[in-house]
Parts: C-alpha cells; structure tokens; sequence
C-alpha cells in the first residue's frame, strides 16, 4: 500500500549548436556520474547528474555541457552507440556501418571496425565482456571488449524477393538477462508488410538459439528483459483494440499481459525496467501528447503509479538510473533533460485510511474496519485522468482529499465521515475537476493547511510542465520553482452521507518564487494554516500562511536536517506543558533524522502511534532493513534513551541479551510498515513483498494502550483489552501500585458490570508487581512511583500489605455495595475468599453455611432465589481450592455436619472420615474442639479448649505446653491455681535448660524456687557470680563452698578465662599464689603486680617481675618476624599486581578485550583473566597474621588464618588473598590492651629500657602493617604502579606523620617515646 511520489525534478537544457538540430540517442557513466547525449549532427554533449557540487547548473535556461563533434562522412550519421565502462570511452555507431571508439576526456576518436548495412543497434552485456550488434542486413555479432567477433548470426529468416545488397531490417533491439548469461531480439523488415513478429531468445557462450516465441502481433522492435531474469516485456498490438505490455518467459512462452488502457491509435516507444525490477516504464504517444507512464506490480494486479505528460512534438525519451532504482532520466529532441526521482510513500494516511493510487482511480479503504490488500477496496474514487500526487485532511470528522492528476488538473472531493464509509462499499464516486482562472503548473508537493487551504509547491518553464502551461497567464509567468497558498471554495451544500465530488474553486491566494529545489513539505500539526518546508540539502524553513496569523513568507526557524530526506513528516509530541512539533526524515541512506539528530542508521520504513486523547504522538514504530521492528517510546527519544535500550538497532550478539530482546522479528523479508492503528486497537499494519497485508500486536503497544485507558478510568475499556490481547491481569492493579487501585475497585466493578469477567480478573491476581518483572521492558509507567505508597485508606487490617488479599477484599466489598444479589454474585463473593492469601475459606464456609440453613428451613423466602444452592456453592469452592483445606476449615468451624458434606463433595472415603467425626461427636464439646484445633495445629485454640474442659484434663494441658513451649505464657494467664503455676513454670526452665539458654532456665528457675536447678543452670554457662550467690541462698557449708570454688577455678581455667579464676582463687580459696599466677596467665600484669605488692611477698613480685620480662622478649622477637613478614608479603602483591597490569595492557593491544565476545565467551574470559596470576616463583608459608601474646587471641589468629587457608603461588585470587592476609596481621584490641598493661608494668619493676625497646618494636610493626594494607589499597584500582611512589618507606612515613597520635595508638606511653 504505497504510492509512487515524485519528490524532485532538476533540469536542464543543452545548448545545441545549430537549428533542427535534435537528440536522439544517450548513454551513462556511472563511475564519474556524466551523461552523453548523440545529436541527429553527430555532435556528443557531455553533462554531470545533479548532485550536491552542481545543483546550480541544474534549473538554468541553458547549461554550457561540453560538445564535442563526431568527424563523419557527409550523409553518415550516429545511429547508435552506448559507454564501455573497461575503455573508459563511448563505442559509436554509424548508419555506414562505421564502429567508433570515442574517448571524451581527449576528444579522440578511433575507428575499430566496419560492418555492412550500417550499425542499428549496439547493447554491451552487463558485466561488460561483449559486445552485441544489429546490423542492416539483420546479422547479430557478439564481439569482444577488444574487438574479437565471437559468433555472427542472422536476426531472422529473410523473404525471398528481398535484396540482400540493401539494408533488410529498419528497427531491431538486443535486451541482455540480467547475468548476461542470453540476450533476446525483436526485429522488424523494412518491407515486410505483416507485423508478425518473432522473439528469440539466445544463449551468450555458442551464439544458438534458444528459444522462439510465436508469432504475434508485436508493436515495432520494444522489448526489455527484466533484470531479475524473471520476465521479457513486450508491447502487442491487436487490431481495433489498445496496445497491451506482454511477458514472456525464457522459453519464449506467453505468461501474462495487461492493457495500458489507452486509445486504440497509441503507440509504445520505449519499455524499460528499473534496476530492482520492480518498476517498469513505458512512452505512449498518443495524437494529443507524449506520457511516460510507471507501472509497479503487486497482488497479481498492475498499478500505474505515476504518468508524466509531454508535448507532442518534445518526442520524449527516457533511461532509469543504472544503480538508482528510483531515478528517472527524460529528455526530449530539443535537448531538454530531467532527472526525476521518485520515493515510495505510504498510502496510509493519519487516520488509518488507505488512499491507493491507480491510474486515474484512488482505492479507499479504512483498515480500521476491515484489513483488505489492494486491489482490493472499499470504494473507489475516479478521476478524469491518471492521479500524480493526493493530499489528505482529517479533522473534527471532516475528510477533505485533493489530488493533482497528469493532465494538470486539481480535483478536491470531501468524503463522508469514516464512520459511514461501510455505505460507500462498492460504489465508484466521480470526482470533477476543480474550477480555476489560473493554471497552478506541475505540483512536485502538495499538502493541507487547513480545511479551506493548500498548500503546493509548483514550477513553470520546464519542458515537463509545458503541457500544463498552455494559457496566455501561465506563460508569463517566470521560469522556476513558486510556493503557492491555494483557498478552496465549494459552490455546493455538502450532503454528510454522500461527500462533496463537484462545485469546488480553486484561487491562488498567496504564491512565493523559490531560490531552491523543494524535497518536501509538511503541514505543523500543532499551529494552524503552518508548514514546514525541506529544501535540498535538509534546510528547512517554517512557513505560516497569509491567511492565518502572520505574513506568508518564508519564516526562518532552525530545524534543519543533516542531508535531503525525501520521507519527512512532522508530528505533535507533548512536554508535559503543551505541544510541540518533531521533525522526522528519512534519507536515500536510510538515516532517520529526528529533530536535527541521527536516531537510526538503517532504517527502512517507519510510522507513528498515538493513543493520547490530544493526538499527541507517543510511539515511533521502526523497522530496520535487518527486518527488525523497533516500537520506540518518543519520551525515551526525548530524553536520549536509545542507545543505551535499542544498541543501534541492530540484532543482539549473545544470547543473553537475544533474550530479553526489545525488537520484533520480522517473519518475511523485506515488510515494510505502512501504518497503524491508533488508540485502543494498538496495531502495526506491515506489508509484504508479495503485498499481503499483516497485522501485528506489539506488547509494548498494547500494554500502552491499556495503561492509557486505565488511567484515563476506562476500566472496561482496559479489561477487553487485556482479555484479548492474553494480558496478564495484573497490569490492571500494577499500573498505579496497588494501594492506589483500592480506591478504584468500586469504580473498575460498576464499569466492568460482567460477574464472569471480574471472576476472571480475581482468579488471576497474585503477589507480585509485573510492571517490575513481566513487563519491565515493555511499561513506561505514567504515574509517579509516590502512588504506589498512596495509603488504602479504609482497607486497614491484617491484610493491608499484602496486595491480593487487599486487592479481593476491595473487589468484595464493591461486589456488594454495585451488584444487585443473585447467584453469580454469591459465587463471585466466594471466589474472592477462595483466592485470597491465605484462603479465607473458613468465611467462605460460613457464607455455604448460611445458605445451607436457609435450605433447611424450608421456608420460601424470595430472598433465597438470590442465591445458589449449597451444594453448587461448596462444589465452587472446591473447585477453586484444594479439598483438603476446605476439609481443614471446615472442621475448624467445629461443625461437624458441614465438615461430613465438605468430605462427601470432595470425593473422600466415608471410612476415612466417618469414624472420626463419629468420635468427636460423642465428644464434650470442649474436648471436642480441643481435638480439633491439635488436627489443625491450632495451639492456643486447643489450648483455651483443653483448659476450660477441667482439671481432669490438666495432665494434657500440661503436655501441650511442653510440646509448644510458645504456650507457657499464655498457659500462665489461664491457669490460676499456685501449685499448677509452679509446675508450668519449672517445665518451662526445663525446657529452657535442654534448649540450652542457661541463663534463662537459671532466672526460671528462681522464679518457682527451684534453687538447686538454678545453681545447675549458672554453672552450666559458668556464671561462677550465680553459682556462689545461689550457694549462698542454699546455705552451703564452708567446706561445701571451699570445694566447689576449687571445682569452679578449675573449670575457668579450662575455658581460658585464668583472669576470673584467679578472682575466685583469691576470693573464695585465698590462694595468693595460685591467684598471682593465673593473673600472669592472663597476662593482667598491672593487676598481677599489685597484689603481690599487697601481700608484700618478694618470691610473688620477683615471679612477676621474671614472667613479664620473659613474655617482653618473646613480644620482640614475634614483633619483629611478624615485620619482615609484612615486607615480604607486600614485595610479592606488588609482583603480582605488576604483571597482571603489563598481561591486560598486552591483551588490549591485540584487540583481545572481553567486551567484543558473547556472552558465554566473555563469562569465560573475565573469570581466566580476574583469576590469572602473574607471579610464579614461590614463597615459603607466613605464620599467623595476629600479633597476640594471650592464648585466647593466638587462638582467634589461628583461627583466621585456617579460615583463609593457604596463599598458593599462581593461584587465581593469590592477589586479593595477599591483600586480606596483610590486614589479618593487625594488632587486635585485646593484643593492644595487654601490651599496655606489660609497658606499664616493666617500668614499675624498673625495666625502662626493655619497656622502650618493646613499645618501639611494636609500633614499627604497626605502622609497617598499616602502610602495606594502605598501599595495597590504593593501588588495587589503579592500573599503573608507580615505582617510586608506591613504596613501603613512603608510606610508612607518611602514616608516622598522620597516625602515631590517633587511637591506633593509644596503647603507646609517649615517655617511652623518648629515646
């Protein structure tokens, strides 16, 4: 469904040397982008192609081509001649027989051979190896690019009266397959009096024939093999009846024909197809005028797409563009050349009407109503000639089309509205040409500004736009290009129903002479009477109407493109603010500009989305020439978002990323966009090759459009949609956050008003946000991320976080306060219990329940129709839950009659449940329900149950608590009795104590005067305090007490705690030395000492005074091991940290990085390389990492050490190991405090000089093992080294300077400092 549009025309004339001077003949070089023309005097001009460097050439009266004259004999004239791209030069042929080989750029022209009867034709094969030649006498040769002749035929079988001296034949063509691989002719007798002709088709190699046709009736020598290989065209002329294209298959074998619809007396000249075989092009000349007319095929029905008019006596001519499929080269005999070059353009309009162009019909039909491909359609409108150019304008219901056909004419129709078009189908509406007193020229753009104005872009004075100029004003008016403000009028009453095909006048109002060529127009949707105009080159100006606002000249106003976009479209975006115009076009390159910017390098065709109530556009629909369609957010565009989401719109290259993709892939090569479907219906319409159509659903459209509707509070709307499209109900919840939706749910019920539908929503809700997993890729949420946390207002509860439990009891409440009652909604209710989170089922059993006695009653209470039946209801609750739990709850109701129905309709075996029920009916009911709630582990019910049911059952009550020990303290409420209360309370310390939570089974056991458990409970955990004031409460004995203090100095000592055993040694044993000694061990050297000052003992202090020496050695030596670890550790990460850098540097000079592999690849990569060591010579093991003289912490040392385990040379994480193992070596808190103690300790004993010696150890260790982990850090996110600045000394003093008076070293005595 598209339209062929000619979008730019430049031109020029050449300046022939003398009068009745013609052209007849061109060639092409389209290395160097020229054009040859052979003059009827055998002059050769030479001119360029317009391009960018010579667009100023291009549109004058004359340009100065270069000429060159071609020496012949006199009466010898060019007859043909073509460009040899491998001799750089034009082989020319004369009606002699001469064969020239013309050099252009010397102006040297060689004679390479002669034939006889003169040369008709020459056509060099495509790859440009041979050479094919017609002469006279009807002989093919096929020749060498050096001028060797291969093989020489006959055209066709001679009659006998014909003389073989004269030129036989006096029109013959060679048209060459596409690979070159058989080239086909037509001939024609110059005395032959029948036109039947043969085609005959031969191979290139041998030079035989390969095929013939039949004879027909074949107008003159047309012929043109597609370049595909497909087809042969051919143009047949039957008698009284209008010539008709042919095609041939290679066999020669008829396939197809199709009329031009033309007068009988028409001839076609020239057939020719485009370079992409899509387009064929044929000149009719007729008795009035010259055409050029463009047939493109799709859907098994040829369209004539465009046809160009010219003088009859201009005797037009044409060539496509070698390698531009879409460029059309015209000339006429007076030297007059065009280039005209086309674009595709969508015949899909803003509304979703398709407007296809067919000759002089316009196919209409509105995909909205019905997907029909053309040919096809709905109606159809019909025009006096073959429609160029279409306009189309709706707004506010109004439809207003205008057309521009190729005789000149401007036909305006207004259609009915599109509601009412299902009435036109099948109907033919006649349109009349509109009236004028002025001719308006040839339109290149024409486009609506408003309901009563056009705007066109027009020229006069070109050869092309002559047939229109034929009045006295056209013809003076100044050669060029004008800008012209058409007011439209309509002498007739519109009839709503019908249209309005006929009464329309046409003024020019405003017109605008151009200094450049235009390349496109396009109205402003968001100003009236303004348009926006591209000149070549992607300039482009604002132009506001003479009729509207302000003056109409051309306004300057900078949204210039980068480069000439024949597709160019603006459209209205919103700011949040208002509207605003954005400027989108496409290039030949298949670029898309988006407001100055390169969004896309390989686009192939695009269109727009709105399912805003302004028509403010909110998608770009993309698809890419990979066959990629991309549905863009314009919000993300605006925001620069696309690179980082679409990656250049090219195909992911892993497969992680093939997973979460945001593209669609197109299922048929070569689909083309064409349009969409706005609002609700969310559609992408493609178009195939073949001219299928094919509609498409994108997620992130649809999901858009729901979105939309929900927030616009069309929750019906919303529903339908998801229903159809397979959504996820969710959506409808998620958009907002939940919280927000329970204030709608009355709203979504009263709108939605179907039981089945909001069944079907219910049953679908579930706890999680699939705005934030489903959809994360497809949603832009429209409501701030503040709504989510909108309070549920009433909805406060239990249930308040959690969203399907909210969500069903909203839906429940709204159920009964807008729907009438009936069964549906009973069962609707019931659903809603059935599927929250948990399951109220109990409720819902209470609700079956009261159906049930109403059922029983037998009363006939009309409010009984208004619900289901019992039995229909349970079945629907257990349909929708497991039967097992609606069992469970309904035991839990401690009805036992509606438990045995639940068990029935659940298809249990009577001898499962029966005895059971039995049971418990002969139960008391307190024991009952006590049964019960144990079945269905409900606790504290049981346990309420079991205590009110008496002091018979206290033994179970007992029992329950010990087997739920959560229960003692509800136990405790209920039970009063104090003997009972004691008992509870001991079997909690028990339970405590076999827990092991000593403590707490100590303090239980006070509360219940339980002393002895207590003292147990405190030695357990060894709470020696607890234990002796225990004791004491038990009133122990001296000796009792004498012997469990020795028990519990022991069992301290056991656990490494010597410090609070030598308390109770010197408390409770008055043990000195005892005490003195696990004090040393404890290395509490302060304290040590102190005591045995106090028992003013000299073998006390001097044992003191030699273990605080010997541990003062032991401290210097680990400290000073511990420093040449610290150095060795370091020089070994600095090695590895080195080698990994210079191993990285050598991989990203070899292009090697780890970003350029998939996925699987790169997870590899990384992992070698993060796991790769560059150090490979050993080190023996390090010790210990924490420098500790108490047991406790060498202990913990040891510990972390092990935990790390071994650093192992080469090893993947031997770097970050070396790093973790430095910091392990810190001096812990504990180490600091025992170290302070002993520095005081040995100058109190007057060991000044070995406390000065130890302190300065120390503290070189410290600092050293800070300044390595410092190091270490700070060049782990660096990638380079540095040899000098990153050393072990620098850092050292540099930390000296920083830290020695912070709280790392605060066990330091700054009197030691001195030296």
């Amino acid at each position: 469904m598209n339209n062929l549009k000619l979008y730019s025309d430049p031109s020029l004339n050449l300046e022939l040397k003398s009068t009745g001077e013609v052209v007849s003949l061109s060639a092409l070089d389209i290395e160097r982008n020229r054009l040859f023309f052979a003059s009827s005097n055998n002059f050769i001009y030479t001119t360029q192609l317009p391009s960018s460097q010579n667009e100023n050439i291009w549109g004058q009266t004359f340009s100065h081509s270069e000429v060159e004259p071609i020496d012949l004999e006199p009466g010898d004239f060019i007859t043909a001649f073509d460009y040899l791209m491998e001799k750089e030069a034009l082989v020319v042929g004369t009606s002699s027989g001469l064969l020239l080989l013309h050099n252009v750029d010397d102006n040297a022209t060689e004679v390479v051979g002669r034939v006889e009867g003169g040369v008709k034709c020459i056509s060099p094969s495509p790859d440009g190896d041979l050479l094919g030649i017609i002469t006279g006498f009807g002989q093919i040769m096929v020749m060498t690019h050096d001028w060797d002749v291969l093989y020489e035929n006959a055209l066709g079988d001679l009659p006998e009266d014909v003389d073989l001296s004269e030129p036989t034949f006096s029109s013959c063509y060679i048209s060459w397959r596409g690979d070159g691989k058989y080239f086909v002719t037509l001939g024609e007798l110059d005395s032959s009096s029948s036109s039947q002709k043969k085609l005959k088709v031969w191979e290139r190699d041998t030079g035989e024939l390969h095929a013939a046709s039949e004879s027909k009736a074949f107008m003159g020598t047309v012929l043109e093999w597609m370049p595909s290989g497909a087809k042969i065209a051919s143009v047949e002329k039957v008698e009284n009846k209008c010539p008709s294209i042919v095609f041939f298959e290679r066999n020669g074998l008829e396939r197809s024909s199709f009329s031009i619809n033309e007068l009988t007396d028409a001839k076609v000249e020239i057939l020719k197809w485009n370079c992409n075989s899509d387009l064929l092009a044929a000149v009719v000349r007729s008795e009035t005028y010259d055409s050029i007319k463009i047939w493109f095929f799709s859907n098994n029905h040829w369209y004539l797409k465009q046809e160009i008019r010219y003088l009859r006596e201009d005797g037009v001519k044409f060539a496509w563009h070698p390698t531009k499929p879409l460029q059309l080269i015209c000339w006429t005999l007076g030297g007059h050349v065009t280039v005209n070059s086309f674009v595709w353009v969508t015949a899909v309009m803003e509304n979703s009407t398709a407007l296809v162009i067919d000759e002089s019909k316009i196919l209409a039909t509105p995909l909205s109503l019905s997907l029909m491909p053309p040919p096809m359609y709905l109606f159809n409108l019909k025009f006096s000639s073959a429609v160029r150019d279409i306009a189309f304008y709706t707004k506010n219901s109004k439809n207003l089309l205008a057309a521009f056909l190729s005789d000149g004419c401007l036909c305006v129709a207004e259609l009915p509205p599109l509601d009412t078009w299902e009435e036109l189908e099948g109907k033919e509406l006649s349109v009349e040409a509109s009236s004028s007193e002025t001719t308006f020229g040839l339109f290149l753009h024409l486009i609506w500004l408003d309901a009563h104005i056009l705007l066109g872009v027009s020229h006069f004075g070109f050869s092309h736009s002559n047939y229109f100029s034929r009045t006295a004003s056209s013809k003076d008016m100044p050669h060029g290009y004008y800008l012209q403000e058409i007011e439209l009028s309509c002498s007739e009453d519109h009839v709503p129903s019908l249209g309005t095909c006929t009464g329309w006048h046409a003024r020019i109002a405003n017109q605008i002479p151009l200094e450049g060529l235009v390349i496109g127009i396009a109205p402003n949707p968001t100003k009236n009477c303004s348009a926006f105009v591209q000149f070549d080159g992607g300039k482009v100006f604002e132009y506001i109407s003479n009729l509207g606002i302000t003056g109409g000249a051309p306004k300057t106003e900078d949204m210039s493109l980068s480069s000439s976009c024949p597709w160019m479209s603006v459209v209205p975006v919103s700011d949040s603010v208002s509207l605003r115009p954005l400027l989108f076009g496409l290039d030949d390159n298949g670029r898309l500009h988006v407001g100055g910017n390169i969004i896309c390098n390989n686009c192939g065709s695009f269109s727009f989305y709105s399912n805003s109530a302004d028509l403010a556009i909110t998608h770009l629909i993309l698809g890419t020439k990979q066959d990629l369609l991309f549905v863009l957010d314009i919000g993300d565009m605006l925001d620069g978002k696309l690179e980082v989401q679409y990656e250049k719109f090219v195909r992911a290259g892993n497969k992680r990323q093939e997973e979460d993709k945001n593209f669609i892939n197109i299922w048929e090569r070569g689909a083309k966009v064409i349009g969409v479907l706005h609002g609700d219906e969310a559609a992408v319409i493609l178009q195939t090759a073949r001219g299928n159509l094919e509609c498409i659903y994108p997620r992130k459209l649809v999901l858009a459009s729901i979105i939309n509707a929900l927030v616009q509070g069309r929750f019906r709307d919303g529903l339908l949609m998801v229903r159809r499209h397979r959504i996820d109900f969710n959506v409808i919840v998620d958009h907002c956050g939940w919280q927000a939706f329970l204030q709608s749910a009355a709203e979504f019920v009263r709108q939605v008003n179907n039981l089945s539908y909001i069944t079907e929503f219910v049953c679908s809700i579930k706890n999680e946000n699939i705005t934030e997993t489903l959809y994360k890729n497809y949603i832009s949420l429209p409501c701030p991320r503040e709504a989510q946390d909108v309070q549920a207002g009433d909805f406060k509860g239990s249930f308040t976080n959690n969203k399907v439990s909210s969500v069903l009891m909203s839906i429940r409440r709204a159920l009964e306060e807008q729907v009438s009652e009936s069964p549906a909604r009973e069962l609707c209710i019931l659903t809603t219990l059935a599927r929250s989170d948990p399951p109220a089922l109990e409720e819902a059993l209470e609700r079956v329940k009261i159906i049930r006695e109403m059922e029983l009653s037998g009363s006939d209470d009309p409010h009984r129709k208004s619900y289901p039946s019992a039995e229909e209801a349970l079945k629907h609750l257990l349909w929708l839950s497991d039967s097992e739990a609606v069992y469970q709850a309904s035991l839990g109701l401690y009805d036992l009659h509606l438990a045995a129905i639940v068990a029935l309709n659940s298809q249990r075996d009577p001898k499962e449940f029966l005895p059971f029920l039995q049971e418990l009916e002969r139960m008391p009911v307190h024991l009952m329900r006590y049964k019960i709630d144990v079945r269905l582990h409900r606790q504290e019910s049981a346990l309420k149950h079991i205590v009110s049911a008496g002091d018979a059952y206290y033994a179970d009550c007992l029992n329950l608590m010990k087997e739920n020990p959560q229960l003692f303290p509800l136990g405790l409420q209920l039970i009063t009795d104090p003997s009972k209360r004691k008992e509870v309370i001991e079997a909690w310390g028990d339970h405590f104590n076999n827990e092991e939570c000593f403590e707490d089974a100590a303090t239980t056991y006070l509360c219940c005067s339980s002393l002895e458990k207590a003292l147990k409970a405190y030695r357990a955990y060894s709470n020696w305090r607890g234990v002796m004031t225990v004791a004491g409460l038990l009133k122990l004995g001296k000796e009792e007490i004498m012997q469990l203090s020795h028990d519990l100095c022991e069992e301290l000592q056991a656990l490494g705690k010597p410090g609070e055993a030598a308390k109770i040694a010197l408390e409770y044993c008055g043990d000195v030395k005892s005490g003195i000694e696990l004090l040393v061990t404890a290395r509490d050297w302060e304290e040590a000492l102190r005591v045995a000052f106090m028992h003013k003992s000299d073998d006390l202090i001097s044992e003191v005074k030699n273990a605080s020496l010997e541990c003062a050695s032991l401290l210097i030596g680990e400290y000073e091991e511990s420093l040449e670890k610290v150095g060795k550790y370091l020089a070994r990460y600095l090695a590895v940290r080195q080698r990994r850098l210079l191993l990285a540097a050598k991989l990203q000079s070899e292009d090697q990085s780890v970003n350029d592999l998939d996925d699987d690849t790169a997870s590899e990569a990384s992992s070698s390389f993060s796991g790769m060591s560059a150090y490979t010579t050993g080190t023996r093991k390090g010790s210990a990492a924490s420098i500790s003289s108490s047991t406790a912490s060498k202990g913990r040392g040891t510990r972390r050490q092990r935990n790390r385990g071994k650093i192992r040379a080469g090893s993947p994480g031997e770097e970050m190991a070396l790093v973790e193992h430095l910091k392990g070596m810190s001096l812990t808190s504990g180490a600091k405090r025992e170290l302070k103690s002993l520095l005081v300790s040995l100058v109190m004993l007057g060991n000044e000089e070995i406390a000065k010696k130890l302190q300065r150890t120390g503290e070189a260790f410290q600092l050293s093992q800070m300044a390595a982990v410092k190091l270490a850090e700070d060049t782990i996110p660096n990638n380079i080294i540095d040899e000098h600045a990153h050393t072990l000394e620098h850092y050292v003093h540099k930390l000296r300077s920083e830290q020695l008076h912070s709280d790392a070293f605060v066990w330091q005595y700054k009197v030691l400092l001195s030296s």
